[in-house]
């Protein structure tokens, strides 16, 4: 009786891995200030991968990003040259009460998010979180100042000749506040799991 190793061999070729699986690295940026860091410490805290961690943007409100060649966005393109210039970008409408922001400053945002993402990428727009059960608690952005923000998202987001997607409004609930503002770690990671719903 002949015995043949062929299929065997072909089995155990089928069934041996071809090396370690390579980790996808993150393909979609952000522009934003602490809020945005907030969903973005949220988000790598409950296993998102598709969106950068944060990066330092903590006061980063929209005046810091009207002018393209700010200190801002060349942090947004040092992260760029770390993982690929993004194919998704999130602009998040972060104010402080005075000087708050204009719509023109929101389309100049989604213009320069263009201009440092990949061609063509997509651009998502959300204001900064809103207060459901406590509105007027972010002292930072003043009492109407997030429900602006989540304005000028909509606005834009009802834009075509802007062309960006608004998924809808980031909340946070009395026991998710630190400070009247910032998210604490609850918030945080419920904030992170209102992102991965968004965009995944």
């Amino acid at each position: 009786m002949h015995l043949t190793l062929t299929p065997f061999l072909l089995g155990l070729a089928a069934a041996t891995p071809l090396g370690p699986r390579q980790a996808r690295e993150p393909s979609m940026g952000f522009i934003g200030c602490s809020m945005s860091e907030n969903v973005a410490q949220g988000y790598v805290a409950i296993g998102g991968t598709h969106m950068w961690g944060p990066y330092g943007t903590g006061g980063l409100v929209v005046q810091s990003w009207t002018n393209t060649n700010s200190p801002s966005w060349q942090k947004f393109d040092q992260q760029a040259a770390r993982y690929g210039k993004p194919v998704e970008v999130w602009v998040q409408i972060c104010i402080f009460q005075n000087p708050g922001a204009t719509y023109d400053e929101v389309k100049q945002l989604v213009a320069n998010a263009r201009q440092h993402a990949a061609p063509g990428a997509k651009i998502w727009i959300t204001g900064q979180p809103v207060y459901p059960d406590n509105p007027t608690s972010c002292f930072l952005a003043g009492a109407q100042g997030p429900q602006l923000t989540v304005d000028l998202a909509k606005r834009a987001g009802a834009d075509v000749a802007l062309n960006v997607t608004y998924p809808g409004e980031f909340k946070l609930m009395r026991g998710e506040v630190a400070d009247g503002c910032h998210a604490n770690t609850a918030g945080q990671r419920s904030l992170g799991r209102q992102a991965l719903a968004y965009w995944g």
